[in-house]
């Protein structure tokens, strides 16, 4: 339930389990208005004038840096606390890997071996074929892009691989070099269609053998026997089939699956308890080991509602298998971390968003029974990463809002974030050659320039503070991934895309102070229109569709708005010299359509009406426009402008004294991608 991933000169906004997701191109692109302490085998770079924000770019993806600014400010006992919940996460690490394919290890492993130590010659085709295949592997923590979800294909031979694991002393099985191959096999991590979708993804939530149905019916019967069917049924979880031919979890927990990478993260969060800022959030830190320990779910929602409560002190995290965008069912989340530290000013002057929670619930176009009559607990922040791992690493959101279980957020409520840093690192990195490209006019490319980027903080504020806490269901209703299955995503992306672009132009944010002028909501208006349209298929290979749930969910609504706007004239799509352009006549009726759209997307989700839903997503977010993908693509060419971007994360290196203990925690900046990808499998593989 969040995720904002920018893509380079678009933003992705929402989930991770973030991964959010309207996708502002160039809005937040413009120009800003005026273990081990370290591995001495890395070099450190340390400066952060002249800071290099892009230092590479491979296939479709730019690598970017990050700063955290204000970190020496904290007091050492803060920083203390960074670095072990950073530990933490990384940790973790090997265990994205495993849940994306359960070959990509062992792949991981011989990259890692061959890259750091074959002593032959690396130059030639084949040796720039394959480290750009180790890159792209290191990129999506696996062998499966990491938003399209089709395998990779390797521009160098079997036998030429078969040379490399030679010289370094390590074999791969038939099996996984197969996967590696063959383009046959297991060639899609996530299936949005199908008769099967289980049997047809890659993921490796359940053993590759056990079927759609079966998984289904599995659940069933456990959900009858649950004491409290409000948990988050099979999240942690891997489903194997026994013996005796019946299904079983294979739970992830310190002496279960994936024990000896839980382990460590324990150790590193009972350091994290040892510096806490305060007793509430050394409490939730405290559940979250008993979780990790147990594999319990009641234990889960425990500490969720431990975490939401503790809102006091600077340093916050997330931590834990919590996305669930790469199960085709619905159930099984993503490791993820991310470790943050407050931006106060940025805070402040967004709180008012939370503040105001219950007018926007209450005058929202929803039907007036799918309304909250109580918006309880929600908190927004603004702030600063300083590391992150899983599958918010190395593509990683802009915004989260969690925890997902609704009944949570309605009982006790939620937090939402904002990642500064990262927008600013985005906006840093790039120009503004898409918007020169495909804006319609000089009036349009003004406005975004001087209030795109505003429109995307307050995007990001509506659709995560706002829209993913707003609703509710109707009694006797099952858990969207329940009723709505693997269109629940797309669906819930949509909803709180929606909720946000309805009061983007509201009056309301202009009375609080939030926004100065109706400008900044025609910007938002203008961009999630082009990029719905036309520059998120930049992304899809020709004479494919869409598959993967937040483009599913932009195209969606913007096809369904475009359809009522143009023919009411609200939109034209004008021709210019075989460029096609979108110009909005009339952003009043433009909200109209989207209040509509809001109304609609909530009563399925408040009713569980899959039939509806599943009609939204396939006829108006799946089928590409053959026309306009061909021209973007051709448009998009020339400007060398990767649609997908990640990040070389800062590293933090304990200093200590001849005793051994800390006395500072020191940030170093590094500026090599291959670098810090063999320093990680260093470190942090603790999963064979």
């Amino acid at each position: 339930m969040k995720k904002y991933l920018c893509i380079l000169t678009e933003i992705n906004l929402f989930s991770p389990s973030l991964w959010l997701l309207p996708l502002l191109t160039l809005l937040a692109c413009q120009p800003a208005p005026e273990s081990k302490d370290t591995v001495e085998e890395f070099p450190a770079v340390t400066e952060v004038d002249d800071f290099l924000w892009s230092p590479e770019s491979f296939a479709d993806k730019r690598i970017i840096r990050y700063q955290i600014p204000g970190f020496d400010q904290l007091t050492l006992s803060q920083k203390k606390l960074v670095y072990y919940l950073t530990e933490a996460g990384l940790a973790g690490r090997d265990i994205i890997y495993d849940q994306n394919y359960r070959h990509n290890l062992a792949i991981r492993h011989a990259i890692d071996a061959i890259m750091g130590n074959f002593s032959g010659q690396r130059d030639g085709a084949d040796w720039e074929a394959f480290e750009l295949y180790a890159k792209e592997v290191w990129f999506a923590s696996g062998i499966h892009h990491h938003y399209s979800n089709d395998k990779f294909k390797p521009g160098f031979s079997q036998a030429y691989l078969e040379g490399l694991l030679s010289d370094v002393g390590v074999t791969l099985t038939e099996d996984e070099l197969a996967a590696i191959f063959d383009p046959a096999k297991d060639n899609k991590k996530v299936a949005q269609e199908g008769d099967d979708l289980v049997l047809a993804s890659a993921v490796n939530f359940y053993a590759p053998d056990i079927t759609q149905a079966e998984v289904e019916a599995f659940y069933a019967k456990m959900k009858k026997g649950l004491k409290d069917d409000r948990v988050s049924m099979g999240l942690n979880s891997r489903v194997a089939r026994g013996e005796d031919g019946k299904l079983y979890e294979q739970v992830y927990k310190a002496d279960g699956l994936y024990g000896e990478a839980i382990q460590e993260i324990i150790k590193w969060l009972e350091k994290a308890v040892s510096v806490a800022e305060n007793e509430p959030q050394a409490d939730a830190l405290r559940k979250l080991i008993e979780y990790y320990r147990t594999g319990d779910l009641v234990t889960w929602d425990e500490y969720n509602i431990a975490w939401v409560k503790a809102t006091k002190g600077d340093i916050d995290y997330i931590n834990s298998f919590i996305e669930v965008y790469l199960d085709p069912m619905g159930l099984k989340g993503s490791y993820e971390t991310i470790v943050q530290i407050d931006d106060f000013d940025a805070s402040s002057r967004m709180a008012k968003v939370a503040e105001n929670a219950q007018w926007f619930e209450d005058n929202s176009p929803v039907l007036p029974q799918h309304r909250k009559p109580t918006v309880t607990g929600i908190s927004y922040k603004v702030v600063t990463v300083a590391g992150e791992a899983g599958d918010a690493s190395p593509s990683t959101p802009i915004g989260v809002n969690l925890p997902n279980a609704n009944w949570i957020r309605a009982e006790h409520g939620s937090k939402s974030v904002s990642l500064g840093n990262i927008s600013h690192a985005y906006n840093e990195a790039d120009g503004p050659g898409l918007l020169n490209e495909f804006v319609n006019d000089d009036e349009e490319k003004a406005r975004a320039i001087a209030h795109g980027q505003v429109a995307g903080k307050m995007i990001t504020a509506l659709h995560e503070v706002l829209g993913h806490a707003s609703g509710q269901l109707e009694e006797g209703v099952a858990t969207p991934g329940e009723t709505l299955l693997n269109y629940a995503s797309p669906l819930e992306e949509a909803r709180a895309d929606l909720f946000a672009l309805y009061y983007i132009t509201d009056p309301k944010l202009q009375e609080l102070g939030l926004i100065e002028t109706d400008e900044v909501g025609k910007a938002a208006y203008d961009n999630y229109l082009r990029n719905g349209l036309m520059l998120q298929l930049r992304r899809i290979e020709p004479g494919q569709n869409i598959q993967q749930a937040h483009m599913r969910n932009r195209q969606m609504v913007s096809n369904w708005v475009m359809e009522k706007a143009l023919a009411s004239g609200a939109v034209v799509m004008p021709v210019r010299d075989g460029k096609t352009y979108i110009d909005i006549k009339d952003y009043g009726a433009l909200r109209t359509y989207f209040g509509e759209l809001l109304k609609e997307v909530q009563r399925i989700k408040s009713q569980g009406d899959y039939e509806a839903g599943k009609n939204l997503i396939e006829n108006y977010g799946v089928q590409v426009n053959k026309a306009i993908h061909e021209e973007v693509l051709q448009r998009s060419e020339s400007l060398n402008i990767p649609p997908y971007g990640g990040f070389i994360n800062p590293r933090l290196v304990a200093v200590q004294d001849a005793q051994g203990n800390i006395t500072d925690i020191k940030v170093e900046y590094p500026d090599n991608f291959t670098e810090q990808m063999l320093e990680y499998g260093q470190k942090y593989s603790f999963l064979k």
